[in-house]
């Protein structure tokens, strides 16, 4: 890191609603500035520095082409620094800012506008050193040698703020399951990308026949199993309902790495129950998702399937599903956080960091923050939610809040929480 352009900053305490956990702000000086998602650590390997995304504003939607700013918080030196920019962005989870084998391994998706086409970087934040791959970036595998990703610029073709932000004519449009659209998988050694299935050979290996025709495909979330041995994917068939709206219909599939023994872990006619936001377990054998279980209508809870479909069945009984769920390696705690409509109580606006016990049935609310800007924007891509990521050691979690006029990222110490050792509270 550069001394002359790196910032030293304090990292004040979050105290507000009394959370049960130490918690602090570590962005209180960058501005509007959110982690990825909740299914990846924005904490390095090391434990020491953090990866963001910093908006250049978050009252109004950017245009295609305009740059954030890749930014490096330094735990313990207080520091914070912006070390790149980029146009291969949007609203709700940044550049998809991570990290692959080591500290010097910070990635990131860019976009060339000229030509609107997304690829993923390799950033040595320290040194200033790039590779640009041939692939985009959406999830890096667990030792950091692989990046997956659907199509970073269809992904808005079903939801807005998850891929790269470019003008709708540049957009393609899915007419059925193409050959060219799948899961295309990176080196990030190496730089090269190969699709490594295409949504017609999903589709027409998982689907029934009268879920093919007619219909477009789209492939969404795309997530590393903890060994790296198998991919998930959401594949989104979107179709015309008998009102005439457009509709989705999701599946959860899983594949080997190599693209082969594609299999169907959810499927839509569980998923259109109601649910939302499927992992993976560490055994890397499992999936599970926030589903209602007993049909529409009834309580959210925690769902697993096998990879292939079978051994599915309810988590506990004991406890509803919500949010953002990742799963500790104990196989017990679930570290989630709570939508509007999934609070029973509260103040509104108000969103909830839990830690659930699968065992017990104890639900804890860690920390309590705002989350509700005062402009979410057309399908609400500005919307900020907690996402609350585990760090690689399971020790602390990192979050987004709005506060303070502003989206803002946190990190909470879970070592009082007794699911490993207890080191202290020291940040």
């Amino acid at each position: 890191m550069t001394t002359a352009t790196a910032r030293k900053i304090a990292f004040p305490p979050y105290t507000e609603y009394d959370p049960e956990v130490p918690v602090w702000c570590i962005t209180p000086k960058v501005g509007p500035t959110i982690h990825r998602f909740f299914d990846t650590s924005p904490v390095s390997p090391s434990g020491r520095y953090v990866g963001l995304t910093r908006f250049p504003y978050d009252d109004r939607l950017p245009t295609p082409g305009e740059p954030a700013e890749i930014v490096l918080v330094d735990l313990e030196e207080g520091t914070q620094e912006v070390v790149a920019e980029t146009a291969g962005w949007d609203t709700q989870l940044g550049a998809h800012v991570q990290w692959g084998r080591d500290d010097t391994c910070l990635c990131y998706n860019e976009l060339d506008t000229a030509a609107w086409r997304p690829y993923g970087v390799v950033l040595n934040p320290f040194t200033g050193e790039k590779k640009e791959l041939e692939g985009g970036i959406y999830m890096v595998s667990a030792d950091g040698r692989f990046a997956a990703s659907p199509c970073l610029l269809r992904t808005a073709r079903t939801q807005a703020g998850y891929g790269v932000l470019a003008p709708d004519e540049a957009v393609p449009r899915n007419q059925g399951a193409p050959d060219d659209d799948g899961i295309w998988v990176t080196d990030l050694e190496t730089g090269k990308a190969d699709l490594r299935v295409s949504l017609r050979r999903i589709v027409e290996t998982v689907l029934p026949p009268a879920e093919r025709d007619g219909q477009a495909f789209y492939g969404a979330h795309v997530k590393w199993s903890p060994s790296g041995e198998r991919l998930m994917l959401v594949l989104r068939r979107v179709f015309l309902g008998a009102s005439g709206k457009r509709r989705l219909s999701p599946n959860v599939v899983t594949l080997k790495a190599d693209g082969t023994d594609i299999r169907i872990a959810i499927p839509s006619s569980e998923w259109s129950k109601g649910g939302h936001h499927p992992n993976w377990c560490p055994d890397s054998e499992h999936v599970f998702i926030n589903l209602r279980y007993d049909g529409p209508g009834t309580a959210m809870r925690f769902v697993k399937a096998r990879y292939d479909g079978s051994d599915y069945g309810l988590m506990s009984d004991a406890v509803c599903g919500s949010g953002h769920p990742a799963l500790h390696p104990d196989g017990r705690h679930i570290l989630t956080d709570l939508y509007p409509s999934e609070q029973t109580d509260g103040e509104p606006g108000i969103g909830v960091a839990r830690l659930v016990d699968l065992e017990t049935g104890e639900d804890r609310a860690l920390v309590r923050i705002n989350y509700m800007p005062p402009f979410e924007g057309p399908e609400r891509a500005l919307r900020v939610d907690l996402h609350p990521a585990w760090d690689r050691a399971f020790e602390r979690i990192v979050f987004n809040g709005y506060v303070d006029g502003t989206r803002r990222v946190f990190l909470a110490d879970l070592r009082p929480c007794n699911l490993g050792q207890d080191r202290g509270t020291e940040l």
